[in-house]
């Protein structure tokens, strides 16, 4: 039984022993600015037949579109993502008293200074029909922020090796693996975070500010140890 264990071993299709070795993680993180809002506008309107609702509802969103598009935005960046045509219902009785229909369009604007000017125009074309169902920032090109972010985090986790290897008593080698981890793998849905949360369109309208945006990445590194 000896002989046969050592025969398998030493066979080349046997699993071989990973050799000793330090892991460590690093987190790199870099501030910008968002250059680009994306908001999400929805037009709703009500009647007591569905057809009179759908038919104000129409044109109240063209005139919406037609606002964006003379404010300088692109037809590609003003799209419809969601219409809805729902029964509205008596408080007692349960009986359907109307209609209700929901227009909703997604705009990207590029020019976050005048996002404040472009909703506050959307809002008069529409009249009490408009709602401001989501806005959100982002910045069209950040491989830049991104590759400095990386650069920290692979830093990071390089000094974390050493200070283990150093705590051990042993010589770090050679880099024998290196990963960027996925947000989703930390339970995060977006590798952005907004550093100040408040600063988001007012109540009272207009002013909308960008504010800065965080980029975190995170790396797993594993060292042979010499």
């Amino acid at each position: 039984m000896l002989t046969l264990a050592g025969c398998s071993a030493g066979s080349s299709g046997s699993p071989s022993i990973q050799a000793a070795g330090i892991s460590s993680q690093g987190t790199g993180k870099v501030t910008g600015t968002p250059d680009t809002l994306t908001v999400v506008l929805g037009v709703q309107t009500q009647a007591p037949e569905a057809q009179a609702a759908l038919q104000d509802n129409s044109q109240k969103a063209t005139a919406l579109i037609d606002t964006l598009k003379s404010k300088g935005v692109a037809a590609e960046d003003i799209r419809t993502s969601e219409l809805s045509v729902n029964p509205t219902w008596e408080p007692t009785g349960g009986r359907i008293n109307g209609y209700q229909v929901t227009n909703q369009v997604t705009a990207t604007l590029h020019d976050v200074s005048q996002a404040g000017t472009l909703i506050d125009a959307a809002a008069s074309a529409t009249g009490d029909a408009i709602r401001v169902q989501q806005t959100s920032f982002s910045i069209a090109d950040d491989s830049d922020l991104r590759a400095e972010a990386r650069s920290r985090a692979v830093q990071q986790a390089q000094a974390q090796a050493r200070e283990m290897a150093d705590a051990a008593g042993v010589k770090l080698g050679k880099v024998r693996s290196i990963v960027e981890v996925p947000p989703q793998a930390q339970g995060s849905q977006n590798p952005y975070m907004m550093r100040n949360p408040g600063d988001m369109m007012r109540a009272d309208a207009v002013p909308i500010e960008a504010g800065s945006q965080e980029l975190t990445v995170n790396v797993a590194v594993t060292y042979d140890i010499d």
